[in-house]
């Protein structure tokens, strides 16, 4: 009798479930606040590392940016303090008299600052090093944007060994070492049950295409450790911690220039903005809503690949131009390479 008593609760929570994710579609939930709180972004130099580093700071986040590139961070940094700068007028210009002179009255009341540091994350000792300046230097980390990634361009057959396993080391292991090994376990997040954890994975990591098995596999991966964990804090009842999982569509960053579906589908399925899909994710983590899938159709395409026969998947790939549509792409990167060992010498 209990189990079939259990079996009834269940099946009410799991309905209820439903309803309080319906309430949400059509109730926007309140945004929480993130102002004051240590917000570290892995791949911060550009792209939507850069755009996700200031949107924290427009909410008065400390931020803390980790590249490989060092100039490029630097310039997202400096994007910060110029939002930073203007925060700090605008309170000033609302209470005059209040601000004085020096630099640290520049700042916003709560003395926001923002750290950079050259990473690459696909090399593990170099992560470890990094993570510990970082609590030394800053202090614990409150959000965890796990943005970093590469895609190498090739298909199977002509991708180098090198270039596969530095694929799956940015894309998929280095979610476990700055987060589980740097950032969760050892530290204050887990012991104060409060933090933030996000992955910016991909549909390709839900659902994959041809000639790009290295990207896809990493992403699957990604995506494969974010649910893992997720489930491991709801065991050990750490609800304190919140994950939310981003995947977008291709977005216009010029990560997959060249990228082309059918040209009678494209205008119904162009590329992503960058600035659109940032602002989704964003709404998602402060909302604390653990999945977010831009644009919505991606739900569809995720589920009817599911369901489907695979032939039925096949069928629909050719349809849509989705079989071959990094080709084109791949050929770019290709024809890029030739050029550049041609202008070497090589």
């Amino acid at each position: 009798m209990n189990i079939l008593l259990e079996f009834f609760v269940v099946t009410f929570r799991v309905l209820w479930a439903f309803v309080l994710a319906a309430a949400k579609w059509l109730v926007r939930p309140k945004e929480k606040s993130v102002a004051g709180q240590v917000c570290l972004i892995t791949g911060a130099g550009s792209g939507l590392g850069r755009l996700f580093a200031l949107e924290f700071a427009r909410r008065r986040a400390l931020l803390v940016l980790w590249d490989i590139n060092t100039q490029s961070n630097e310039e997202t940094a400096g994007m910060v303090r110029h939002i930073y700068r203007e925060m700090a007028e605008e309170a000033a210009a609302a209470a005059p008299g209040v601000a004085g002179d020096g630099e640290k009255d520049v700042l916003p009341h709560c003395n926001l600052q923002v750290y950079t540091y050259t990473c690459d994350v696909g090399k593990r000792e170099n992560v470890y090093m990094t993570a510990e300046r970082v609590r030394k230097e800053v202090g614990e980390v409150s959000v965890l944007v796990n943005n970093a990634g590469v895609v190498s361009g090739h298909h199977l057959l002509e991708c180098p060994d090198e270039l596969i396993e530095r694929t799956m080391m940015v894309n998929c292991h280095a979610h476990f070492w700055v987060t589980i090994n740097s950032f969760l376990l050892p530290i204050l997040m887990l012991e104060m049950n409060h933090g933030h954890i996000v992955t910016v994975a991909s549909s390709l990591g839900l659902f994959s295409t041809a000639g790009v098995e290295d990207y896809c596999a990493s992403k699957f991966g990604a995506v494969g450790f974010h649910e893992s964990l997720s489930h491991e804090l709801k065991a050990a009842e750490k609800d304190g911690i919140k994950t939310t999982l981003v995947c977008p569509y291709l977005v216009d960053t010029g990560m997959f220039r060249g990228c082309r579906i059918r040209k009678e589908i494209e205008p119904f399925l162009p590329p992503l903005k960058p600035e659109y899909c940032v602002k989704q994710a964003m709404r998602a983590i402060l909302t604390d809503q653990p999945m977010i899938c831009t644009p919505r159709l991606m739900y569809m395409v995720t589920f009817m690949k599911s369901i489907l026969p695979f032939e039925a998947v096949v069928c629909m790939y050719r349809f849509l131009g989705a079989d071959k549509c990094m080709y084109p792409f791949i050929a770019q990167r290709k024809q890029a390479t030739n050029n550049n060992e041609a202008k070497n010498g090589i």
